[in-house]
């Protein structure tokens, strides 16, 4: 049975207090003090009775807590973190600023197994699933170091479909009233494009933002760049997207990164219009970031913007994610890239 506070809804610990003779209502100061305060061991949870906290510690509950390990400042203002996990495993996280948010991209698996030709994290050894609590408590470090996060994206290392419950109930913790209460039109989910997943999704009825990694429009191209590409073929993809938004109206996100030669033609431009036809979509062109071990190159600046014009005048609303926090691999794709710079030189050291 788990015994870490951090990883349960409100609704779990309401269950779980009767147990140990406390009431119902003793859940919400636990839940918020973990959630609100920060709180990092039961002691701290002061509304609580001395003895109904000596219940808690002598039945196995805590509350767990990530280890900042090393903190990188992009001279952009991107913030990276390092973080620890109880077992040794390490995660990065990002906070990008704004003038008038913070947004933390959080990851949710130690490593992955998708295994992107141009993602980083890609290229690392899949550890474990991230537990919810795990997943919710980057925000909270984050919270900490730079003050309070307004947008939370799920984008980090891992994929979050593969870890789907973790993720789930993660959503449902930081979206809470009684805790960060951070809103559902706030946090986005991306997926590289698990079609099962995303119709499970679906079910959720909730209104966090979907982004589907699709990078190129093409089996064939699509395949040699997303291992997930050769597993799942381009119409199963889009017909689970047309199931998604026929049960939530919403709304889906494409990205798409831009690689020099690879998926940046007009022609490539071209099947992105075709393949998007009819769907209620917007596309994010990201500009490649390199990183040890992958030769791809970033498309130019004014191929991108070509992209970008075609998609435009097809009346596809398209945006641009320039790079950022480069110079400290925080940039989308570049997640674990430190950790191979340090494999490839014989460092085995940590970060």
């Amino acid at each position: 049975m788990d015994k870490d506070l951090k990883n349960k809804t409100l609704e779990e610990l309401e269950q779980l207090l009767p147990e140990l003779g406390g009431k119902k209502y003793h859940a919400k100061y636990i839940f918020s003090f973990i959630h609100t305060k920060d709180a990092a061991g039961i002691d701290e949870i002061t509304p609580l009775s001395k003895d109904l906290r000596a219940k808690l510690k002598d039945s196995g509950y805590f509350i767990s807590r990530l280890n900042l390990v090393e903190k990188f400042i992009d001279p952009d203002g991107t913030v990276k973190f390092l973080f620890e996990m109880a077992d040794g495993a390490r995660v990065e996280s990002v906070l990008m600023k704004h003038r008038d948010r913070q947004t933390v991209c959080i990851s949710t698996q130690a490593g992955c197994r998708m295994g992107c030709a141009f993602c980083a994290t890609g290229k690392l050894k899949f550890n474990r699933n991230l537990t919810a609590g795990e997943i919710v408590d980057q925000v909270n470090r984050v919270a900490e170091e730079e003050g309070t996060v307004n947008n939370v994206v799920f984008m980090g290392m891992g994929e979050p479909l593969d870890n789907y419950d973790n993720s789930m109930r993660a959503l449902h913790i930081l979206n809470h009233h009684a805790g960060k209460c951070i809103a559902q039109r706030r946090l986005t989910i991306s997926t590289c494009g698990i079609p099962s997943a995303i119709e499970r999704f679906a079910d959720e009825e909730l209104q966090v933002h979907l982004s589907i990694s699709l990078h190129a429009a093409d089996d064939e191209t699509r395949a040699k760049i997303m291992r997930i590409g050769g597993k799942y073929k381009l119409h199963e993809l889009l017909a689970s997207v047309r199931k998604y938004q026929a049960r939530t109206r919403r709304r889906v996100m494409f990205a798409y990164c831009m690689i020099k030669g690879v998926n940046d033609s007009d022609q490539d431009a071209a099947r992105v219009i075709k393949l998007l036809k009819g769907l209620n979509a917007n596309v994010n062109l990201i500009e490649y970031n390199p990183h040890p071990g992958c030769d791809f190159q970033a498309s130019d600046r004014n191929r991108i913007g070509r992209f970008m014009d075609l998609l435009m005048k097809a009346g596809i609303e398209t945006t641009v994610r320039y790079k950022r926090g480069e110079d400290i691999k925080a940039a989308c794709g570049q997640l674990g890239a430190t950790w191979l710079d340090k494999k490839r030189s014989g460092d085995t050291s940590g970060s």
